[in-house]
């Protein structure tokens, strides 16, 4: 995985936190769950990129 990707998904885990906490200071339910659904949008993508790294270092290992 990418620094890059690394930073984005930690930013959007961030920002869903912020949302979330908001949200429940306010009880503002919508933003509540806005903030949950960003959280776990950057869970799979770091999922997505490790099964991405993994299948490389699986294709890396056949053609030794």
């Amino acid at each position: 995985m990418g620094l890059d990707d690394k930073l984005d998904n930690a930013t959007d885990r961030l920002t869903g936190r912020g949302k979330e906490a908001v949200g429940a200071a306010t009880d503002d339910e919508s933003l509540r769950a806005e903030g949950k659904g960003q959280q776990s949008e950057a869970d799979v993508k770091d999922a997505g990129e490790k099964a991405k790294d993994a299948l490389g270092s699986v294709k890396d290992a056949f053609k030794r």
